[in-house]
């Protein structure tokens, strides 16, 4: 793994920094607080799925950014059962043949997208996904797959890819007879060639055959990473012992990732392979009989092979040797060994399949993983279930609007934009605020108009109104002079928080619009580096496919500041950071002098207190390190300190958000969860609470709540951060009733949830609280407490103590299922935070009230403000 050098100057000030005596909070302070996962459910990329021998009706499957999940109904339900692990990206899962309560997952997606996302080595479970350990490899990165002994749960083979963006030593196949404890490496062929898939002959387990890839992704975007001439097969006929070359007659002499199926039955065996050449010709499905020896190319069909670096996947029906299937943009099944084929599922835009396990005992049991998610069918392919029933989309980035409820939308890869409602007229978040968007497209910016509530604007100029759905485009390169325009996967939009007329968007440049979109107007030069370098953590092979384009870097964050309507920060994806305090008439280099080329400047935050004053979140991640590197600066980027301490060695940092209430909170999303630093950076603590681990994109405010874009978890909000923005470090002494955010007494309206609410079965989201939110905070368990809320005449309106319990209800009393009765909440009287809501009634009206809360005889009190709901104002 490579580091970068600090100099001289930096040691000194993060020194300095480090040395000043900054706080963190209890952690149980937050005790109060909780994310609510808004959706949407429609899924994201899936690689690894598989069924559970004698248990027909159970699956797993593993989201490339959503960790592990299980039905026990065929895929009508999904409930994640790996939460509480340390990682989300999911490359492979395996069942014990002889005893399906042993698991096997593989940590890291094998596709080599450019957005992949790591892992960090092999977990097990025995008791069916209830408890998880950790069971090393830990820098594989990326596992392809898994193979568990026939005969023996503890006997098994992993495929481990290495790492993506640079050279390691823990790659190949590896081996263990004591289900994890232990690993011996079978095969290593080089630090730049791992393992993408491994097969085992079913009759004779001791005989594997390994499909080894030499590639590697440069830090720029391009669409297929490289193939070196190290990729090809190998053959074991010792349980992995020892391998040899298999140079197969037939097949092309020259190989890019290689996909593997070997099925057996009545006597006939035959071992497919799915085989790309990364040159566009030369590929295709190849099937042989005698273990690889010899191979018949049954078809050169692109349909089945094309873009052979990000599918591989070729999975025989176990019980009919003429049966095969090939997952590609459709996925696509022959019945005559490979010689035709037929899609059998596949939509327009290209659903992208990678995986299919056939159930051994009845073929017309199947999981099936895909970009879109994960389906089933039990019927041998006619019909599947839904992949809208998990929230595992990858969001690159979120933005809000002003309208009440606010919205919260994002681009998703794979799948297109989305926008969700943040609060629904229902009895909870589904389907019905769940919005397809024609801006952002599965991987752009997007940007709201706050003079036309609803309005939005996408990097390329789109606008689109959502309320009725018409958009135009604007493309603020059209006419323009200074191309050809160089895009990344991902470029940015920013609107202007001092004048919302005003609008960036950038290629190498950036453009500028004071119209709202409508027209654009160049205003920087070039502002990527131009001298060309090739990065040291390339190998031969990656390095000589670079195309010939002088440049490839793009400005891909903008900032503008909430304090100065001609102040903009510009980061670049080889990093250079540039600020103009004149609008573009003159931009100045203020990239920190450590800052080498290559690095992503990610996210630039501008303080919302300091014009001077901005956060830049650098990740380097593409250059094969992982280190975490946030920059403060307070003079205009003259000097700039690291501030990362207490942020883990081994989680880059996606983006950094200065709270705009707060001055010196901070927030900053990883690669696996969200930190907070309420002393400016000096120090950071983890604000996971329940979120699951995922990588976090972005974070964005709304009023009192923060929204959060993940790339594998969907969308999540962590409601009224009210005790983040007044709790003190080093606070421990005395009870703590913290000010109450206003409250909205939201109108549901007469036909609240339209009289009969969403089946339990279909995908349903949090609301936020109806209600006033009341945060407090004890310093130590308490005897009793009692919250009491009078108003404005000082008459009581609600009172609740720590002692009431009550009770459950009797099923035996209800003409409803027990779930759908609402049990009042109870007061917490434990040391730490607390949140109670004050639930509202139709009685209950905008005004003056105050809050009680009296622990133990002693009384803290507090103001609080209930306030119409906005949406009067527009009835009106």
């Amino acid at each position: 793994m490579s580091a970068m050098r600090l100099p001289i100057w930096l040691l000194v000030a993060v020194t300095l920094s480090s040395s000043v005596a900054g706080q963190t909070v209890e952690p149980s302070g937050f005790g109060g607080l909780h994310y609510r996962l808004i959706g949407p459910f429609r899924a994201g990329r899936a690689l690894a799925g598989t069924g559970v021998p004698g248990n027909p009706d159970k699956y797993y499957f593993g989201a490339v950014g959503g960790g592990v999940w299980m039905s026990e109904n065929d895929g009508r339900t999904w409930t994640p059962i790996f939460d509480n692990e340390h990682v989300a990206s999911i490359g492979a899962i395996a069942v014990a043949p002889t005893d399906p309560d042993t698991v096997y997952v593989g940590s890291g997606e094998a596709d080599m997208r450019s957005d992949i996302q790591q892992g960090d080595g092999m977990y097990r479970s025995t008791d069916g996904g209830k408890t998880w350990s950790h069971i090393g490899l830990e820098d594989t990165r990326q596992i392809a797959k898994i193979l568990v002994s026939p005969t023996d749960s503890k006997t098994l083979f992993v495929a481990a890819l290495g790492h993506q963006f640079g050279p390691n030593k823990q790659r190949g196949v590896f081996k263990s007879t004591d289900g994890g404890a232990t690993w011996q490496p079978s095969l290593f062929v080089d630090e730049n060639t791992g393992a993408v898939d491994l097969a085992m002959e079913p009759d004779a387990p001791d005989v594997l055959i390994a499909a080894v890839w030499q590639t590697r992704r440069p830090p720029w975007e391009v669409y297929p990473p490289s193939s070196g001439p190290a990729s090809g097969l190998f053959k074991s006929t010792n349980g992995g012992k020892t391998w040899s070359p298999l140079h197969g007659v037939g097949l092309p002499k020259a190989v890019g990732r290689i996909g593997l199926s070997w099925v057996s039955d009545k006597g006939t065996t035959r071992l497919y392979s799915v085989v790309d050449t990364n040159t566009g010709s030369g590929g295709g499905i190849f099937m042989s009989v005698d273990g690889g020896a010899n191979w018949t190319k049954t078809t050169g069909d692109s349909r089945v092979w094309g873009r052979g670096w990000y599918f591989g996947g070729i999975t025989a029906d176990p019980s009919n040797p003429d049966t095969v299937y090939v997952m590609n943009t459709a996925t696509y099944r022959s019945t005559d060994g490979g010689k035709t084929f037929v899609p059998i599922k596949g939509a327009p835009g290209g659903d992208d399949y990678h995986g299919l396990w056939i159930n051994p005992t009845d073929s017309k049991r199947m999981i099936l993983t895909s970009d879109q998610g994960t389906v089933v069918s039990v019927d041998g392919a006619k019909t599947w279930s839904s992949w809208w029933n998990q929230p595992t989309g990858q969001f690159y980035h979120a933005t809000v609007d002003n309208r009440f409820p606010y919205w919260v939308m994002g681009s998703q890869q794979d799948s297109g934009a989305m926008a969700v409602e943040s609060r629904s007229n229902h009895e909870t978040i589904g389907m019905r605020e769940w919005r397809t968007m024609s801006v952002g497209g599965e991987s752009g910016t997007i940007a709201a108009d706050l003079l036309h509530p609803g309005t939005v604007i996408d990097e390329n100029g789109t606008i689109e109104r959502l309320q009725d759905g018409w958009h135009k485009r604007s493309d603020p390169t059209a006419g323009k002079k200074g191309g050809p325009w160089r895009k990344t996967w991902t470029v940015p939009i920013a609107g202007s928080p001092k004048d919302p007329r005003e609008f960036y968007a950038s290629r190498q440049v950036v453009f500028r619009s004071s119209d709202g979109g409508n027209t654009w107007q160049v205003i920087s030069p070039d502002l990527t580096r131009q001298t060309h370098t090739t990065p040291p953590n390339l190998d031969a092979p990656t390095a000589a496919d670079i195309d010939a384009a002088a440049h490839h870097a793009v400005v891909f964050w903008l900032a503008p500041s909430p304090l100065d309507s001609k102040r903009l920060w510009a980061g670049t994806d080889d990093g250079l950071i540039w600020l103009t305090r004149n609008n573009g008439k003159k931009w100045d280099n203020v990239t920190p002098s450590d800052l080498t080329p290559w690095s992503t400047v990610g996210i630039i935050d501008a303080s919302h207190f300091n014009a001077d004053t901005a956060y830049a979140a650098v990740e380097r991640h593409r250059l094969d390190d992982n280190h975490p590197y946030i920059y403060r600066t307070k003079d205009g980027g003259k000097h700039w300190d690291l501030i990362t301490r207490g942020l883990p060695e081994g989680e880059w940092v996606n983006v950094v958000r200065e709270d705009p209430v707060r001055p010196g909170l901070l927030y900053a999303g990883t690669e696996r969860t969200i930190y907070v630093s309420f002393d400016d950076g000096a120090d950071w603590q983890p604000l996971q609470l329940n979120l699951p681990p995922c990588s976090v994109r972005d974070l964005v405010f709304a009023g009192n709540d923060m929204a959060v874009a993940t790339h594998g978890r969907a969308f999540w909000i962590l409601d009224d951060l009210s005790p983040l923005r007044q709790i003190q470090p080093g606070q421990t002494d005395g009870v703590v009733l913290y000010d109450p955010a206003p409250a909205v007494a939201f109108i549901r309206g007469a036909g609240f949830d339209d009289g009969t609410p969403m089946p339990l079965e279909e995908p349903r989201c949090e609301n936020p609280p109806f209600g006033a939110v009341i945060d407090y905070n004890l310093p130590r368990d308490a005897s009793k407490v009692e919250l009491r809320v009078l108003d404005a005449k000082g008459k009581e309106v609600a009172k609740v103590a720590s002692g009431d319990q009550p009770s459950p209800p009797d099923p035996s009393r209800l003409n409803i299922v027990p779930v759908w009765v609402r049990r009042p909440q109870t007061l917490g009287a434990s040391a730490g935070g607390h949140r109670f809501v004050w639930g509202f009634s139709d009685r209950t009206v905008p005004g003056e009230y105050t809050v009680e809360l009296t622990v133990d005889g002693r009384a803290v009190k507090k103001e609080l403000r209930v306030v119409p709901d906005p949406r009067l104002k527009e009835r009106r």
